[in-house]
């Protein structure tokens, strides 16, 4: 892997997504590309107003004063991440997008390896819960996989792939052993959740044939339950861990969201969690 794509809002940026970036980037030695989001259309509407006689725009929503005060933020914020990044020691490029958040990084997401989000990114000025729209929009339509950041994070102990026997779990899979060959040496956990709790998949001895070529510490498990519940229940809890999901292509994605399969599961883990789809 070579580029890491790491989204944030240039106003509030979530340091952990930051920490967490930097932690991918060099555990991979690849190079971060920030891209420090601003939402211009929506917050800034030019009006005319009278200043001591004068004819000058301004926005409808910010004075000059307030304009000058969040540009100084936005170089601060840019300033704190180049220097966390020199601290890590990771290599970093920013860009600075200021338009339309979604559509903008999804266009950036077509030249990346990976794309770090925080799923309670948001450039509305309501409250939304997790994940916001912004991030249910950008996890349907990157052109790349998608890692959702922790809320904390300490260490990797053991890597779960959620496999239910479809291409798209298996791409999934492929795509994040492709992209962090480094972690060949953690523990495996292959996961399957059906209504028996036994494994149902023939051609296992293929699949299990594949991962000993690339991983160390490998092990099977099937639950009994529904896919969404079973998950919860079993991962709420779990600590030190990288969860890997597949989709069934865009639209299949969509009503995975629309029906809150995922998002139990990206609310209350606080654990990375990796989304490919097909």
């Amino acid at each position: 892997m070579e580029k890491i794509l790491l989204a944030i809002d240039a106003l509030v940026p979530n340091e952990n997504a930051l920490k967490f970036a930097c932690y991918l980037a060099h555990l991979t030695k690849s190079k971060i590309t920030a891209v420090f989001l601003e939402n211009l259309q929506d917050e800034v509407r030019p009006v005319q107003k009278d200043l001591q006689g004068r004819a000058i725009m301004f926005s409808d929503r910010e004075d000059a004063a307030a304009n000058i005060a969040r540009t100084a933020r936005i170089e601060q914020n840019i300033s704190a991440f180049k220097d966390q990044c020199l601290n890590s020691g990771v290599s970093f490029i920013v860009h600075r997008d200021r338009g339309l958040p979604a559509r903008d990084l999804i266009k950036e997401s077509r030249f990346a390896d990976v794309l770090v989000i925080d799923a309670g990114t948001s450039f509305k000025k309501r409250f939304q819960d997790s994940p916001t729209g912004f991030a249910r929009d950008i996890l349907q339509k990157a052109e790349c996989p998608v890692i959702i950041s922790p809320e904390r994070f300490e260490e990797l102990n053991e890597i779960i792939f959620a496999y239910n026997g479809s291409a798209s779990a298996a791409f999934a899979i492929k795509q994040f052993t492709y992209l962090f060959s480094q972690l060949q040496d953690k523990k495996v956990t292959i996961l399957q959740v059906n209504e028996t709790g036994e494994w149902h998949d023939p051609d296992k001895h293929r699949f299990n044939e594949w991962l000993k070529d690339h991983y160390t510490n490998l092990h099977f498990e099937a639950i009994k339950g529904k896919t969404d519940e079973g998950l919860f229940d079993l991962l709420f809890n779990r600590k030190n861990m990288f969860l890997v999901m597949g989709a069934y292509g865009r639209n299949a994605l969509s009503r995975f969201f629309i029906g809150s399969h995922a998002d139990p599961l990206i609310r209350s883990i606080t654990q990375p969690i990796f989304i490919a789809h097909l």
